[in-house]
């Protein structure tokens, strides 16, 4: 199954400029998958990566113009902070999900052409369910999937899914994560967005790890904070 990923820039809501992160079937032209934020981000991908594979299974390819934003760097196997797109691309590695970045013109019409009526239809609808704020308009985005699938999107006479077996939510959670390479300080600590941790067993003993140890800080999708120690 092939997806095409896109970010569409438009003032959703009167004076709120969002970006609308959107996947698309390409067989089917339904909209798999569609997420709010403020700019293009890890987040918004991760997010309609998570509702593709609850709601459908794991897709056999992605692909999409944005060059920078997909390319799976594999540079000394370490990450950068500042460097998330390469994170999608690593969690999409760790699926089985190709990643194909395209420059066809037939491809790009079609998900401007889907920008273009999201852009003409959604903010009226926005307007009539009263939305005032981007978490509530993510949360309309899911029924308003479901009406816009029903009314656009071909419906395929197959009886078998072309995607593949859902992944369990623990892996799903622990996938769609952000990966941040750290030290093990003095204090038996780490730092990690300006608090310190210690870093504690399943039973929520403390680990007392060495000072100067490599590790990496795992920010899984649920928000839930792990550490993977380095040898």
């Amino acid at each position: 199954e092939m997806i095409q990923m896109d970010t569409s820039s438009f003032e959703w809501i009167n004076g709120q400029l969002w970006h609308l992160h959107l996947a698309v079937d390409d067989a089917s032209g339904g909209v798999v998958g569609a997420y709010f934020d403020v700019q293009e981000t890890l987040k918004g991908y991760y997010h309609v990566l998570y509702q593709i594979l609850t709601n459908y299974g794991i897709p056999a390819m992605f692909y999409t113009d944005r060059h920078t934003v997909f390319e799976y760097n594999r540079k000394n196997n370490a990450f950068d902070d500042e460097d998330t797109f390469t994170q999608f691309s690593y969690a999409c590695h760790q699926l089985g999900v190709d990643i194909k970045t395209t420059s066809i013109a037939q491809a790009k019409g079609r998900i401007e052409r889907l920008n273009q009526t999201f852009q003409s239809r959604l903010p009226i609808e926005l307007r009539r369910a009263h939305i005032t704020d981007i978490e509530s308009a993510n949360e309309f985005l899911k029924s308003y999937l479901k009406k816009f699938n029903k009314q656009f999107a071909l419906h395929l006479n197959t009886t078998k899914s072309v995607f593949e077996t859902q992944p369990s939510l623990e892996k799903i959670n622990h996938t769609l994560a952000v990966l941040s390479p750290r030290k093990i300080d003095s204090g038996h600590s780490i730092q990690f967005r300006n608090r310190i941790y210690i870093p504690v067993s399943e039973q929520g003993i403390p680990v007392y790890l060495k000072n100067k140890m490599d590790c990496i800080v795992i920010e899984a999708f649920d928000g839930n904070l792990y550490v993977n120690v380095l040898d």
